[in-house]
């Protein structure tokens, strides 16, 4: 059995992609979870996606345009979009 393990807030790495401020909970090869935020008007950097896993972005308040390499996608709150394996995107 593997150990229950409760990640701070406090203990998240914290780092901007551009004007997004974003916090970094875990990252092992099979998951990477953080969270994003971003200020209305205001763009992060392209990130140029995962290499081993779907990502999924979920809008837990606020709306956010999330452009990728051909489209972009309007969310706004309680929407969530995946994001293929390696597939670019940035949030504006």
């Amino acid at each position: 059995m593997q150990d229950i393990k409760l990640i701070k807030f406090k203990d998240a790495k914290e780092f901007f992609e551009g004007d997004e401020k974003c916090n970094l909970y875990v990252k092992t090869h099979k998951i990477v979870f953080g969270t994003s935020y971003l200020e209305p008007g205001k763009e992060g950097a392209v990130d140029p996606g995962h290499k081993y896993g779907e990502e999924i972005f979920f809008v837990a308040k606020g709306k956010v345009t999330c452009k990728f390499s051909k489209v972009s996608k309007k969310l706004e709150e309680g929407d969530a979009v995946i994001i293929p394996v390696g597939e670019p995107h940035k949030l504006i």
